[in-house]
């Protein structure tokens, strides 16, 4: 099938140079305007999505060519703009920089050919004035297959210097789409992984998005930026569909039956479990496919909050606890020592627990010398190193996730070390960039520093949710 939603990647010469702040503005300003935008990220990032769904409305999507497979970047753009007028899609880093050693793989140029978008390119034009259209050219030129469709300026200090960099770039052949001047209102704050996220600074975070709106709408040409967007080309590929992909995608092996029968004469095919998910402040990155994916697998997928909630949901029969930053938060969830016995009961029954990095923290004994849930005969502890990047791995053995042998795409983002690093059982032998093996395996527990994208192997999201049946 053929699909064509409008669309504009928006892109820049390197980080830093205000992409956040022009899609997030964009956004918010399509939105006031009554269309129904679609926001999308580049890359792994948790953190902007969650500003992009407050400016949207929507929830916030990634699209990462390496952890799902160019593939996939398609499908997964169109599931998420499903009945949208508009879709916005934040690069990573600089246009043309993706996995490294890996060419173009999971940059935005990459994605942006996939989607055949029109690329806006955002500049700092700080400190510079003629040169810009130098580096217009330069980027305009690199690729040919990537359209370059216009230029937002950014930073420009005076009405002069717009003045300037509009008569350099006349001659660089690229339309000047928008000139954003410095806003204090509209900066967010930052710390040791990026920004703080949306659930840590709600109030504060839907003001920031709201300048960013006015301050793009206010100088932006949005009617050029429609246009542009509504110039991208069809895409030849169907929407990415949760229940599909699970009837397409091979069974997953059988899993021992640790429980009694279901109840009522119901198959075990036929019963859905309740699958817990942690949320709240301390745990903010997970993607939204994979509860998707739970849910599709026959799952009623339900939200908790381990800073506040003393007990897990009722009738919980498997726990999904996803990253974020409980070193922010290790007093609190140390603090809830009825939660912490009740995720420590919960594995120790044999239910599945899928943990991944934040998670990983708070399933070991400790961390910062602060008690945790002791289902890992681990330490966990900050650290002034930043570990970072893509990572090629492998299951060492089988788990409530993946039988030995599932190979993954996967992403690691922290600050922390744990020590030990790997169990008796790892979870993972990372290939690459070098070869180790990774967390921890033990009855229904799979806890890992690595963060994975389950759209790429759907067959996790079935396999542990069997897990839930049958424990």
């Amino acid at each position: 099938m053929t699909a064509s939603v409008p669309r504009l990647v928006i892109a820049a010469p390197a980080s830093g140079s205000g992409k956040t702040t022009v899609a997030t503005g964009l956004m918010a300003a399509f939105a006031a305007r009554g269309l129904a935008v679609s926001p999308h990220k580049v890359g792994p990032d948790y953190i902007d999505p969650g500003y992009h769904a407050l400016a949207s409305g929507r929830v916030g999507r990634n699209l990462d060519a390496y952890l799902c497979g160019p593939e996939l970047v398609g499908p997964l753009f169109l599931h998420g703009a499903r009945g949208c007028d508009i879709a916005v899609v934040e690069g990573v880093m600089g246009l043309y920089d993706g996995a490294a050693g890996e060419g173009e793989l999971a940059s935005t140029a990459q994605v942006a050919k996939l989607l055949r978008a029109p690329v806006v390119l955002v500049v700092d034009a700080s400190s510079q004035s003629r040169s810009v259209a130098a580096l217009v050219h330069g980027f305009a030129s690199w690729d040919p297959q990537v359209r370059i469709g216009g230029v937002i300026l950014n930073k420009v200090a005076s009405d002069r210097h717009e003045e300037l960099l509009r008569e350099a770039l006349d001659s660089a052949g690229v339309p000047v789409l928008g000139v954003l001047r410095r806003a204090a209102q509209v900066d967010t704050p930052s710390r040791h992984l990026g920004l703080v996220p949306v659930a840590e600074r709600h109030a504060a975070a839907v003001e920031a998005v709201a300048a960013m709106g006015a301050q793009v709408a206010d100088g932006c040409d949005l009617e050029a930026l429609l246009g542009l967007a509504r110039s991208a080309g069809a895409l030849s590929c169907a929407a990415w569909d949760a229940a599909e992909v699970l009837a397409s995608s091979p069974p997953p092996l059988p899993v021992p039956t640790l429980g009694a029968a279901p109840p009522d004469g119901l198959g075990d095919a036929d019963r859905r479990v309740r699958v817990a998910v942690a949320g709240g402040p301390a745990f903010t990155f997970s993607y939204a496919e994979h509860a998707e994916l739970l849910s599709a697998a026959g799952a009623d997928v339900v939200a908790f909050d381990p800073l506040r909630d003393e007990q897990l949901p009722d009738g919980t029969a498997g726990l999904v606890i996803g990253g974020g930053f409980p070193e922010v938060y290790g007093s609190e969830l140390s603090a809830n020592e009825p939660l912490r016995k009740a995720v420590a009961t919960l594995a120790e029954s044999g239910a599945p627990v899928a943990a991944e990095c934040a998670g990983l923290l708070y399933l070991c004994r400790e961390l910062d010398g602060l008690p945790m849930c002791g289902v890992l005969d681990a330490s966990a502890r900050m650290s002034e190193r930043l570990t970072l990047g893509y990572r090629d791995a492998v299951a060492v053995g089988d788990s409530s996730l993946a039988v030995a042998g599932t190979r993954m795409r996967a992403h690691e983002f922290h600050r922390t070390v744990v020590e030990p690093g790997s169990g008796a059982a790892p979870a993972w032998g990372v290939r690459s960039p070098r070869r180790r093996v990774e967390g921890f395996v033990q009855q229904g527990v799979h806890a890992s520093y690595l963060h994975t994208h389950w759209a790429a192997q759907p067959g996790v999201a079935r396999r542990f949710v069997e897990r839930c049946r049958t424990s």
